[in-house]
């Protein structure tokens, strides 16, 4: 409710102090996913005021705001310069992943030139004049969500079963005269394993198709590790790579930069408009008006760390990963999934006496937040985690955590009142209210807008047992109930 009168800042910082009482913590590595913590305050206090410093400049308009230029020229360049880029490098600051994808798909769809009719043009996903984005089963489901606003269409392809990495050979199977756009990950999110990008983008290269490479989570981690896979605009075929700053790069939220290969590319991401009497749109990203703030705390970042501060956290990072590897190869009932090349590792039952949904609710009694994956594909379901730096001092206390929970939880299985799940894979979601959904999430034991870490076993276990349009259509009735007004 808007108040008669203004509060005083110090009354409305202590509200937001209560308010956050309820989330996951941002420190000490407990949270496995989400955050980034590079453990080095002076880098979160450099970043933290360069973004204040920089809150009320709008980057609508880089000519009102040349600051703005500047500093995205300099964060570019640094990201080119360690992705197989020069100074010349075309790139585009944007608010994380999602967008540097979106503005990539977008580019390879207006570079598209639709196939003449005949045999063939009909293509994997539907009418001759809708482009065609090839991409692995693992890759992120932002590339679909760009699908689904830019209109094209998601062709995917399986992975190896045993490395989780994408077939090349599949990949080659899937390109046609429809496709505008091949994806490969370095790492993919659900795993940590980087796709064959030489070899993917060689395929994408000879049917003269874009390649974008998705090196969000990895691509500020990778250049820092020896021996780390070929994956960035260095190897040939490589026309785009998208590069999360918030995640490995440490940065405030959101920063994310892609880079072009060429510069027809990046021109093809941009949108203008003089199509009306306003003033006249030119927008380098989705958004119009931005806030200059994440831009200036990636630059910040950048500068605070340093290629040898970025070279120590890999590094500090990686061991954390290995160690956990290795701790869990020494508990019965859990394996890891994958040979993972970056700090990303994905922990899936060895035993069918341990339910991994059961084991997220065990480990977050314990303080430790894994990152459910539900199965798909073929893949089994399995918690993720992604360590950072800060990961190293408490790996040890997770790996016993682990251990006690693996032990505590064998055998046991979610509490599902009798009938639900069949209840929920037949219910009519058109027919029920978002109150009536709310009261369906109670009976599992799911409370709303309360402290997090309300268990999820019986959740998870519903939904796993759902096809993904099923699962797609019950998040989002979650989400609708979660930000409806009758919820606390």
């Amino acid at each position: 409710m808007l108040p008669e009168n203004g509060r005083s800042t110090e009354d409305l910082l202590a509200e937001l102090a209560r308010l956050k009482e309820g989330d996951l913590p941002v420190r000490e590595g407990r949270v496995a996913a989400y955050v980034y913590d590079p453990g080095r305050p002076h880098v979160r206090e450099a970043g933290r005021r360069a973004y204040l410093e920089m809150l009320e400049v709008n980057g609508l308009d880089p000519t009102a705001f040349p600051s703005t230029v500047a500093l995205e020229g300099r964060v570019v360049g640094a990201v080119a310069a360690v992705l197989g880029g020069d100074a010349g490098t075309p790139g585009i600051f944007t608010s994380g992943g999602t967008e540097s994808i979106m503005l990539a798909v977008k580019a390879a769809r207006d570079s598209w030139t639709p196939p003449a009719a005949g045999p063939g043009a009909e293509g994997a996903g539907g009418p001759p004049d809708v482009p065609e984005v090839v991409l692995p089963v693992t890759a992120h489901p932002a590339f679909r969500k760009a699908c689904h606003y830019l209109g094209l269409a998601p062709v995917t392809v399986p992975v190896d079963p045993v490395t989780l990495r994408a077939v090349p050979s599949a990949v080659a199977g899937a390109v046609g005269p429809r496709t505008a756009l091949v994806v490969a990950s370095a790492p993919s999110y659900p795993h940590g394993v980087v796709d064959p990008v030489p070899e993917i983008a060689a395929i994408a290269a000879g049917r003269g198709v874009p390649c974008h490479v998705d090196a969000c989570v990895g691509g500020w981690v990778l250049p820092w590790l020896e021996g780390a896979p070929p994956f960035d605009l260095s190897v040939p075929g490589v026309t785009s790579i998208s590069c999360d700053l918030h995640k490995y790069g440490y940065a405030p939220k959101g920063a994310s930069v892609v880079l072009f290969a060429r510069e027809g590319l990046r021109r093809a991401a941009y949108y203008a408009s003089a199509d009306w009497p306003g003033y006249t749109v030119i927008n380098s990203t989705v958004q119009s008006s931005k806030g200059a703030g994440p831009l200036a705390g990636a630059w910040a970042t950048l500068q605070a760390l340093g290629a040898s501060g970025y070279r120590e956290l890999a590094a500090e990072a990686t061991a954390a990963a290995d160690r956990l590897r290795a701790g869990v190869a020494d508990i019965p009932g859990l394996r890891v999934l994958g040979e993972p090349d970056a700090p990303l590792v994905a922990l899936a039952s060895s035993d069918p006496e341990v339910d991994v949904f059961v084991l997220a609710d065990e480990v977050a009694r314990a303080g430790w937040f894994l990152q459910v994956q539900l199965s798909y594909a073929g893949i089994p379901p399995n918690l993720h985690l992604t360590l950072t730096g800060v990961s190293l001092a408490g790996v040890d206390a997770l790996l016993e955590v682990l251990a006690d929970a693996v032990a505590a939880v064998r055998g046991r299985r979610p509490d599902l009142p009798g009938g639900l799940a069949g209840a929920v894979e037949g219910l009519d979601l058109s027919a029920v209210d978002d109150r009536g959904f709310a009261d369906l999430l109670s009976a599992v034991g799911v409370t709303l807008g309360g402290p997090g870490g309300s268990p999820t076993a019986a959740v998870n276990t519903i939904l796993d047992g759902l096809a993904p349009a099923a699962r797609e259509a019950l998040l989002v009735r979650f989400l609708s109930v979660l930000n409806s007004p009758h919820t606390p």
